[in-house]
């Protein structure tokens, strides 16, 4: 398949409180924000865009299966490359975002640590590990 050649377009979050939420990825994480309407808000992530959809316009889009805001149980993660894992945790703390664990050094590799948005999407912040240096546990 072609698609798969140009990488992720975007990702669609369905989620209950899209104000809440909205503020935290343009507030919080300072993300840019590319559209906006009632139903929806539109950031840039890289190439990617993050599309925060209320759930009650989701059906729209994805009739004739049904929608379910994210957060009950995590059902995914998604990740973010950082250059600093403990200086974008420290930040993070900062603007009032707990972090689910980390940072903590993974046998893959990387160092990561976990949040939520407050709509629980799950998000996970890494860094490689450079020449396997290894850092102490910090809130795990």
């Amino acid at each position: 398949m072609d698609a798969t050649r140009n990488g992720l377009a975007a990702l669609t979050l369905f989620v209950e409180d899209l104000g809440s939420v909205t503020g935290f990825y343009r507030d919080v994480l300072g993300l840019q924000m590319l559209f906006d309407d009632e139903d929806s808000s539109v950031f840039g992530l890289a190439g990617t865009m993050l599309n925060v959809l209320a759930v009650d316009a989701a059906a729209e889009v994805i009739a004739p299966a049904d929608a379910a805001p994210i957060g009950a149980s995590a059902q995914m993660m998604l990740s973010l490359f950082v250059e600093d894992v403990d200086a974008t945790c420290a930040d993070l703390r900062e603007r009032g975002v707990a972090l689910l664990n980390g940072p903590v050094d993974r046998p893959w590799g990387k160092r990561t640590a976990a949040f939520t948005d407050p709509a629980g999407t799950v998000w996970e912040i890494a860094q490689d590990i450079p020449n396997g240096a290894g850092h102490e546990v910090d809130g795990a």
